[in-house]
This record gives C-alpha cells, sequence and structure tokens, in this order.
C-alpha cells in the first residue's frame, strides 16, 4: 500500500487517506470526533501512527497542519442568523420531502403533484422536473456525496433512478408490492435501498438497475431505513415493533432489536457505525450496540409519540421530536438529558442538527400526516399544507425566520463542504 494523498474532513472532524492498493486508488478515513482546540496535536499525531501503518515520517507535519485547520475549526464561534432568502412556488400539490446535493448548490422537491423537481439554490431557478410516477412521490434521495444521481420513491409502488445533470430516467425498479415510503442511496453510490408498506425492503443495483436483495423479516409496514457509514450494514423501522440489522452483501439479518411497545417511526446509525438509535410511537427511543444488537439504553421523558430522532455529526448528541410539542437533546455517552426545548404548539416530525451545532425544529399538524401515524397501507394528506420553499441563508442580519401560513412537512440543513485537498 501507498499513500496518495490526504484531505481534510470538517464536518465530522476526520482526515481522508487516498492510497493505492493492487494498482487501485482506495480511501479509508481516521475519524477525530473527539478532537478539541486543548487537544495535544503532537499526542494525537503519535497516535495516529501507531495505528495506522500508511502515515510514514514523511508526511507527518502535514498530518499536524491539517489537525490544526481542524482545531480552528472545532473552536469557531457560531453566531450566524438566518433571514428568508427565497419563496418558490415548487409544486401546484403540497410537498412531501426537500433533499440538498453534498455541496448545498441544488436541491430537490418532492410532491403529490407526481412529480420530483430539481432546483438551483442560489437562483432558485428549476432545473429539471423529473416526470413518470403514477402516484405521490414521496421519498426522495441524492447519492450525495456525488450528487449526479436523484431517486424517488412512490406510492405507485416503484422507485426511480434519475441523472441529475440531465434529468434523465435511469431506470425504474419494480417489485414491490404497495406504497415506497423511505430510501437511501449507500455511502458508495453502488445500491439504493428502498422501504415499502408491504413489509419488504429492497436493494437495487445503481449500474444495472436489477434488484440484488428483498430483505424479508418485518411482520409489518416498513417506513424508515439507513445505511451505516461504510455500507456494509442497513438497519430498518417497521410497525411491527421492531428494528432489523441486515448484512448488505448477504442481505441476511444480523439481529432483531426488540424492546419497543408501538411502532417504530425512525432508525439512524451514528457516524462510526456502533450505535443505533430508534424513535418509537410508545414515546421512548432505544439506543443499541450495532455490534450486538442488545438495548444500551432507553430515552424517557416524551409523553406522546416520538416521531423523529437523529445523532449529531459526531454522534455525541441525541435530538428527539414528539408529538408532545417538544424536543430533548440527549448525551449519547450517559443517555441522560441534556436539554428539553419547548415552544412549539403542535406536534414536532423532524429533528436535525446542523453541522455547526445549533438545532432546528419544524412543526408538522395535524397528526395524520406523519407515515407512522398510519396503521394501512394508504396514506393521506390535507391539502392545507404549505407549497412554498423557504430557503434560508446565514447572515449577521437580525434573524427573521417568517413562520408559514401552512403545515410544514420537512426541512434540512445543507452540509457544507467537507473534502479539501491538500
Amino acid at each position: 500500500m501507498r499513500l496518495k494523498r490526504l484531505h481534510i474532513r470538517y464536518y465530522p472532524p476526520g482526515i481522508f487517506l487516498d492510497y493505492e492498493k493492487g494498482g487501485q486508488l482506495r480511501t479509508k478515513s481516521i475519524d477525530l470526533l473527539n478532537l478539541t482546540p486543548e487537544t495535544d496535536v503532537n499526542e494525537l499525531v503519535s497516535d495516529i501512527r501507531a495505528a495506522e501503518p500508511l502515515i510514514s515520517s514523511s508526511c507527518v507535519e502535514q498530518l499536524k497542519a491539517l489537525i490544526c485547520k481542524l482545531q480552528e475549526k472545532v473552536s469557531q464561534k457560531d453566531d450566524r442568523k438566518f433571514y428568508l432568502f427565497r419563496a418558490l412556488q415548487a409544486h401546484i400539490l403540497p410537498l412531501t420531502n426537500v433533499a440538498f446535493n453534498k455541496s448545498g448548490s441544488s436541491f430537490i422537491t418532492g410532491s403529490y403533484d407526481r412529480t420530483c423537481k430539481i432546483w438551483d439554490t442560489a437562483s432558485g431557478e428549476e432545473l429539471h422536473t423529473l416526470e413518470g410516477h403514477r402516484n405521490v412521490v414521496y421519498a426522495i434521495a441524492f447519492n450525495n456525496p456525488y450528487g449526479d444521481k436523484v431517486a424517488t420513491g412512490s406510492f405507485d409502488k416503484t422507485c426511480k433512478l434519475w441523472s441529475a445533470e440531465t434529468g434523465k430516467c435511469f431506470y425504474t425498479f419494480r417489485g414491490h408490492t404497495a406504497e415506497i415510503v423511505c430510501l437511501a442511496f449507500n455511502p458508495q453510490s453502488t445500491l439504493v435501498a428502498t422501504g415499502s408498506m408491504d413489509t419488504l425492503a429492497k436493494l437495487w443495483d445503481v449500474e444495472s438497475g436489477k434488484e440484488m436483495s428483498t430483505l424479508a423479516g418485518h411482520f409489518a409496514e416498513i417506513i424508515s431505513l439507513s445505511f451505516n457509514t461504510t455500507g456494509d450494514r442497513l438497519v430498518t423501522g417497521s410497525f411491527d415493533h421492531t428494528a432489523i440489522l441486515w448484512d448488505v452483501s448477504t442481505g441476511s439479518k444480523v439481529h432483531v432489536l426488540t424492546g419497543h411497545r408501538g411502532e417504530i417511526s425512525c432508525v439512524q446509525f451514528n457516524w462510526d457505525c456502533s450505535l443505533i438509535v430508534t424513535a418509537s410511537l410508545d414515546k421512548t427511543c432505544k439506543v443499541w450496540a450495532a455490534d450486538g444488537g442488545q438495548c444500551l439504553a432507553t430515552l424517557l421523558g416524551h409523553n406522546d409519540e416520538v416521531l423523529d430522532v437523529c445523532f449529531n455529526y459526531t454522534g455525541q448528541l441525541i435530538a428527539t421530536a414528539s408529538a408532545d410539542g417538544t424536543s430533548r437533546v440527549f448525551s449519547a455517552e450517559t443517555f441522560q438529558c441534556l436539554w428539553q426545548l419547548e415552544g412549539h404548539k403542535g406536534e414536532i416530525s423532524k429533528a436535525l442538527i446542523s453541522c455547526r451545532g445549533p438545532f432546528l425544529f419544524i412543526s408538522l399538524l395535524p397528526p395524520s400526516q406523519h407515515p407512522a401515524c398510519h396503521s394501512s397501507s394508504s396514506l393521506h394528506i390535507n391539502t392545507a399544507v404549505c407549497i412554498l420553499i423557504a430557503l434560508f441563508i446565514s447572515s449577521f442580519l437580525r434573524p427573521i425566520l417568517t413562520p408559514s401560513c401552512h403545515n410544514i412537512l420537512s426541512f434540512l440543513f445543507y452540509p457544507p463542504p467537507d473534502r479539501h485537498h491538500h
């Protein structure tokens, strides 16, 4: 093996190593999730060298320089404010989801009008309309970090793979017998996973368009799924009160995570793939060991259904969103509640932690519009949902995040570029 190049990754903190092995260029990462401004750089570099044979004495100074840059970034205070940048009349019917590409230069919207649209973030220009589905386009995703493909999942029971650059449809994935309500690309952008109300998850090959695996094991609808960051594991969450961890290469079960007393609403891995968190309509979240499958903790405190949960980018915090109108932030190490965020008058459907720390929680009314609140294969939505996309950009101006006049189904921060060549 021969090291070719080092890259810096700001969020979460880490270093990428490009190296050559057997004539092929490969990449591995060194996670520095516990890096602080006080970290001793020389001691850290010594530890890295002891654990990573690719780091030779010739690149020690470069590695130190990259770590110092990361320390500078970690120490920066985030005093950004937000103001309304642009409102777009995006679709003729309500939106279902939004998603940014990795750089934030473009985003996509899904809608009940059976289309997905690709937009330029800076100008607000509509770049492409992806037409072809015969029912609601509900689940959408870019193949980040590449951003050159888009996957759309629909109530017409199909998933389509599109070119983000031309809007051309590459493939239509057929095989599900009920609505597709969740999907994800693996980190390598070689597979698409789809979850359906037919109780099945399926893996599809991006290059050939062929079905690679059918993951059968749940006894009720699947409404959430997530790849780990290495792409060798997939976790699915179901109305059957369980989550299942799957081996992606074989399509076999690794662990069945049992313990919830209500439907699972959300599942997610932390960054280093060691933990899985599940949210449930039983008013709790649970944290599981990804290797052994055992439940490490139950996160209590909500007095109504928990509709969403997420880790922050370093995996040190867990944020929840609940129908009780509150959000809570827990430590992923002690599992204690650190903050309870109150103020919403309705249920909170989405929890997301931005790359640099601030939290934003969006309210969703009425409860029937969240997929986790449906126990049948038919999903419906009130047409009074807001169909304007509000984009917010950083500014030192006075914050004027003007409330929408209708319900907000989804939101997100776009991630900053995290890879720089040195």
